[in-house]
């Protein structure tokens, strides 16, 4: 029985995760961290309202719950914002790192920490685990900031870098781009959508288990997540219409230089996934398979 410790639990992939641990009841006792009430809607796992910036707070509550493992899903993700609140932007993505580090040090505990392809300047694209980081925007900059915080510690650790998470969960406190592609669709509306930035999405579920997976198989080291197909985000736009049967005449290409966005986005991500189809056994799909796969979840 291992006792796997959620941060930011209350999030896509923290929701997606408890679920999926406590599909094995005899294999995991799960604990999950986040602000707020429980908004899973499940009450067969320990749910703790904490803010984790609270460092104090945050390694008292660490000792209480003695965790094998801490999965840190936590972070903050919206990209613009992180640019204007540079401040709350290192306390959550960057600080509260260091506090589990710290604590996973002392107690020999596996930290796995979620990280991005916004660590690369998106000139290459199908990014390596060992390709030489170099962010555009500040959120980039504190999440590699949090990677190099566990790459120069002594613990066991995992870093999963991912791309553009979508699916859904039992209470959202934000949207992702298929839901908000295909809820303005619906309402047959008109998308203006950016045709020179290209991503490899990646559908949460699939994430989630490659958490699993690292936990698991007590993965060391940094490994690339997400879907096996570089696309551009109009193109993205276009097959989230053809799968849900939207009509796609609404979506109209545009270029990045029209949205006049706070924080630079690299043009063309994507990544290699060979190191994590041989070591975690990870199965990556096409961006449209897992797409089916989420509209046959939402029936």
């Amino acid at each position: 029985m291992k006792k796997v410790l959620v941060t930011g639990s209350n999030g896509l992939l923290g929701q997606s995760l408890v679920s999926l641990l406590l599909n094995e009841k005899d294999k995991y006792e799960v604990i999950g961290f986040s602000r707020g009430f429980n908004r899973s809607g499940r009450d067969d796992f320990k749910y703790v309202s904490i803010d984790i910036t609270d460092e104090m707070l945050l390694k008292e509550k660490l000792k209480t719950y003695t965790p094998d493992v801490i999965v840190n899903t936590a972070a903050m993700t919206n990209v613009d914002a992180c640019e204007d609140n540079k401040e709350e932007c290192d306390r959550l993505n960057v600080s509260v790192v260091e506090y589990l580090k710290e604590y996973a040090e002392k107690r020999k505990v596996h930290l796995i920490h979620l990280s991005t392809d916004f660590i690369f300047d998106g000139k290459k694209g199908y990014y390596k685990e060992t390709d030489e980081p170099n962010p555009l925007s500040y959120y980039g900059k504190s999440k590699l900031k949090s990677e190099k915080t566990l790459v120069s510690s002594s613990i066991d650790y995992t870093i999963l870098r991912t791309i553009l998470v979508y699916g859904k969960v039992f209470d959202m406190s934000r949207s992702n781009i298929v839901l908000w592609v295909k809820k303005t669709l619906e309402e047959g509306k008109e998308l203006s959508i950016v045709k020179d930035q290209f991503r490899m999405p990646t559908y949460v579920e699939s994430l989630a288990c490659a958490c699993k997976l690292a936990i698991d198989r007590k993965a060391k080291g940094i490994f690339n997540v997400s879907s096996n197909k570089l696309l551009s985000i109009y193109e993205i736009a276009i097959e989230i219409a053809e799968v849900f049967d939207l009509n796609k005449e609404l979506i109209k290409p545009i270029s990045t230089r029209s949205l006049n966005q706070k924080a630079v986005r690299p043009v063309k991500t994507g990544f290699d996934l060979n190191k994590s189809i041989e070591e975690l056994n990870f199965i990556p799909e096409n961006f449209k398979q897992d797409l089916q796969n989420f509209k046959e979840k939402l029936t």
